[in-house]
Order: C-alpha cells, then structure tokens, then sequence
C-alpha cells in the first residue's frame, strides 16, 4: 500500500496538502434510481408492459452491475464500457420481467439504455460541487464510461474539473488500479487526494490505496426502502450529510 504521508500522528488527515476531491457519481452525485425508474416507466407503458413495476426494474437492472464488472475485474472478459455493460443487462432484466427483447423495437432499447447518460444530480450536488471547487481539482471517479459522465455533465451542468471515466482505467471500482491510476493521471500522490462516495466499499478500496475518504449519506439512493449504507462504518476522514455540508466540514 502506498505511504500515506497526508496524516498527522494522531492519524487524522491533513487537507491543506489535499488538491485533488474525487467523486464516485451514480448514488452520490446522481440520483439514478429515479432516473431510471422514470425512464424506464414510459418505455414499459409504450410496449404494453404497465404491469412492471418501474421502481423494481430500475432495482433490477441496477443490481446487475456488481457481477457483471466483476467479470472485468477479474480478467474473465475484456474491459468493455459500461454502456456496454448496461446494454447487455437490460436485456437480461427485460426477460427476468417476462419481456423477450428480440420483440422490442431495437431503437426503443437503445433510447431507454441512454437513460444513464441523463440522470438529475441530488438537489445539494451543484452548489455543493460549485463550492468545492474554489478549494480543490474535483474530479468524477466512476464505473461509468467517459461519454456517459460527459453527457450527463453537459445535461445537468456538473462542473467538472476534468472527466476520467473507466474507459481511461480500463477497469472498474473497486480495483486499486482505477484509484491509482486516476492519481497518477491527476499528478499528485494518493495521499493528496479525496475520494467522496455514498459507498463504505468504495471507501474503503480508496483508503487501501491511500487516498484520504469523505462519506456522504444518501440513505434514499435505493428508494424508501434502503437497508445499506445508511450511516458510515468505518471512522472515515470526513462524514457530510450531503455535499453543501461537506464543503463546510472540509477545513
């Protein structure tokens, strides 16, 4: 692991050496459940398939997403984007729903797959982010692919520093090389950066590597009904109730 020389002796991160925030993006910067769900309800409507119920599929197809990059991660398959990725899952979540694919109008499809590319970020995040970056580099540190976070900055008006999607790592979180290949890219030493994440997993990879970590609840990322990462589990460096907060509790 590298050295982590950003820490006073008592262990607790020193941020005036910090230049560099990054960000995971989908469920911390983003809401994508209710994205997807709205989406993927007028598409369900137009096929005739009013009976699913828009939340669930959002759930469903989400929940994809771990093992298929997981694959990736572990060198079963080669790296491929996420919109890939997406892609391919929406037609398994298409069947697991009873919906065969193959009898789907293809452009429909691929219309309802670039859902992800336009999610609304939570109502903190701009102001937040704006606030952040008179301070620091802020950078989105993602699963998606640089075309998604660019199409979704545009849209939604993200005012990244830069965009380093996982087409640029050619891996995905939580594999150290997306995390020190982003610092590395950045030019500044793990112990120079901040990752921010509603995730305790994602955290966590990021402090095996050195980097310095930031929770940010969203305990409505997975709808009403969220059982996961609720509160933080480990004393991270930082614990914001969004991200105005957050850009308060950075010194």
């Amino acid at each position: 692991m590298p050295q982590d020389t950003n820490r006073n002796p008592t262990g607790k991160l020193n941020m005036t050496a910090t230049r560099v925030l990054f960000f995971d993006v989908l469920g911390t910067v983003v809401d994508w459940r209710s994205g997807i769900a709205r989406e993927a309800g007028a598409f369900l409507a137009r096929v005739g398939a009013e009976q699913v119920d828009p939340g669930e599929f959002a759930d469903a197809w989400a929940s994809r997403y771990d093992a298929s990059t997981e694959a990736v991660r572990t060198g079963q398959r080669p790296f491929v984007s996420l919109d890939v990725i997406n892609r391919e899952n929406l037609d398994a979540t298409l069947v697991q729903f009873g919906l065969a694919p193959s009898e789907l109008p293809t452009a429909e499809l691929e219309e309802l797959n670039l859902a992800w590319h336009r999610l609304e970020p939570w109502p903190d995040s701009l102001k937040g982010l704006a606030r952040l970056k008179e301070r620091f580099i802020i950078v989105p540190l993602s699963g998606a692919n640089t075309r998604l976070l660019l199409d979704m900055a545009k849209r939604a008006g993200l005012p990244w520093d830069t965009v380093l999607g996982s087409d640029v790592f050619g891996t995905y979180k939580p594999a150290p090389q997306a995390y020190l290949r982003a610092v590395e890219i950045l030019g500044v030493r793990p112990a120079e950066a901040v990752l921010i994440a509603a995730h305790n997993d994602d955290l966590a990879a990021a402090r095996r590597c050195g980097i310095g970590t930031a929770f940010v609840a969203r305990p409505k990322e997975h709808g009403p009904a969220q059982t996961t990462d609720l509160s933080p589990l480990e004393s991270w460096d930082f614990v914001a109730d969004d991200l105005v907060h957050l850009a308060q509790v950075l010194p």
